[in-house]
């Protein structure tokens, strides 16, 4: 019989469809790290839940009545709350992905996900990485590839204030960053250890003063940095 770990990641659970979310509690409670605090069955209770059980996680639907997932997400960022939200939903649309992740939502995955895939997405929110798969990124980019400057070299002095803070080689790995690419996969593009690129991100992230990878690939978007 293995043992319950000292420290669990609280969970809470946000959507209208009562199955939906027994059937989240029924994949996640199995699991000894993993602890479901709270169900809600709409954002505005979502945010009220949050404040009172301090989650680590808010798992949030995007469409219900009232408060939806967006504005949830929104208030509970703006609030301080140190909780990390990841949005699951069945609508795979752009402006839904965008709206989750500017609002301040650490992840985006569709409801169709396997069990396994969203434990592990929880459990990297959790750590304060970021859950957005590459299909997400690369249709972010095709949305705003008519709207954003092109991508590519620009003179430094053109470069937004908080981007022009980077070094070169940061800059590189934003943009990887940007593209959807793991710590490994930006590892074996640089020909670097999987330890430089952690604290290159670290470094990043700190400089950018934003919450994870997530809030870094938006940025990168909004300024210009990645574009058609």
């Amino acid at each position: 019989m293995s043992e319950v770990p000292a420290v669990r990641t609280r969970v809470l659970l946000v959507d209208d469809q009562p199955l939906l979310r027994m059937g989240f509690r029924l994949v996640l409670e199995v699991e000894d790290d993993l602890e479901v605090v709270g169900e809600a069955a709409d954002g505005a209770e979502g945010v009220r839940l949050t404040a009172q059980l301090v989650p680590d996680v808010v798992l949030m639907d995007v469409r219900m009545p009232g408060v939806n997932g967006i504005d949830a997400t929104e208030q509970i960022i703006a609030s301080g709350s140190g909780a990390r939200v990841l949005i699951l939903t069945t609508f795979d649309l752009d402006e839904y992905a965008f709206a989750a992740l500017r609002a301040g939502a650490s992840g985006f995955m569709l409801k169709d996900a396997r069990p396994a895939e969203l434990v592990g997405a929880i459990r990297a929110v959790a750590t304060g990485d970021a859950v957005v798969s590459p299909r997400v990124t690369r249709r972010m980019l095709e949305m705003f590839s008519g709207s954003l400057p092109a991508a590519g070299d620009p003179d430094p002095g053109d470069l937004d204030p908080r981007i022009a803070q980077l070094t070169p080689r940061e800059v590189e790995v934003l943009r990887t960053i940007a593209e959807g690419l793991s710590n490994g996969e930006i590892a074996e593009r640089f020909v670097l250890s999987e330890a430089t690129v952690k604290t290159h991100v670290g470094r990043i992230l700190a400089k950018l003063r934003v919450r994870d990878r997530v809030q870094a690939v938006v940025l990168a978007y909004e300024t210009g940095l990645v574009g058609g």
